[in-house]
């Protein structure tokens, strides 16, 4: 039996997905997250084979559960199902360890032929998801110290790989402008209110920010954001 856990803050697509999981044979829905700090604890409790990770969720991320599962359960497979698609997004969720992408728009044999491919050890990405992925890859490479192949003369040393170029790409996980505003004023020991307020935003719009801007950055708090603020370099 593939074992499943299913991660989804809206109960009519989780409960869905669970009947569609649970008429397979092979298949078995053992727990159900409606946030991504349920996700996290489900799967270090029940070691799944497979987890259906929705993004967007309250008090932990899609990205930063999916980070902190395969970091601990190396076996379980992160299967992200969520409406978003732009490249950021995407790229954040592969990066920390997701093996499958698809969008909720994607066909129920799909998604079920999906979860069969994980438990296999197979990685799935749906075309368009595919192509952001290899785009990012392409714009990241000259970062990254790649350089064109050369012909190289018999009996000579290999060149020698740009170190400090790797190590810069690193470190070079940017925020957007907006990400940079509300990062200093949390430095300032502003609240999401207060920032709301002084950027005409939502407070659930800034909680946004802020757990994007923590999932970037590899923080667990607010004063680990205020530290970090020190180290980021000014833009303007």
């Amino acid at each position: 039996m593939i074992r499943v856990v299913i991660a989804e803050d809206q109960a009519l697509v989780r409960r869905g997905a669970a009947i569609l999981i649970s008429m397979e044979a092979d298949m078995e829905v053992v727990g159900q997250a409606r946030n991504g700090v349920e996700a996290v604890e489900l799967a270090q409790l029940l070691r799944p084979d497979v987890v259906l990770m929705d993004l967007h969720m309250p008090l932990k991320g899609g990205v930063a559960a999916t980070r902190e599962i395969t970091r601990a359960l190396p076996n379980t497979q992160i299967l992200v199902l969520t409406t978003l698609n732009d490249d950021e997004t995407v790229f954040e969720a592969v990066r920390a360890g997701a093996h499958a992408y698809l969008l909720k728009d994607a066909a129920e044999d799909e998604l079920l032929d999906t979860i069969r491919a994980l438990r296999r050890g197979e990685s799935r990405l749906t075309p368009q998801i595919a192509r952001k992925v290899m785009d990012q890859f392409r714009r990241l490479a000259p970062a990254f110290g790649a350089e064109p192949v050369r012909e190289s003369t018999p009996g000579a040393p290999p060149p020698e790989r740009s170190l400090p170029a790797r190590e810069s790409a690193i470190d070079a996980e940017s925020l957007t402008d907006k990400e940079e505003k509300i990062l200093q004023l949390i430095s300032e020991s502003m609240t999401n209110r207060q920032i709301a307020g002084a950027l005409f935003l939502a407070e659930g719009t800034v909680k946004n920010y802020v757990s994007r801007i923590m999932e970037k950055l590899h923080a667990n708090t607010r004063t680990e954001l205020a530290l970090l603020s020190k180290r980021q370099p000014r833009t303007d």
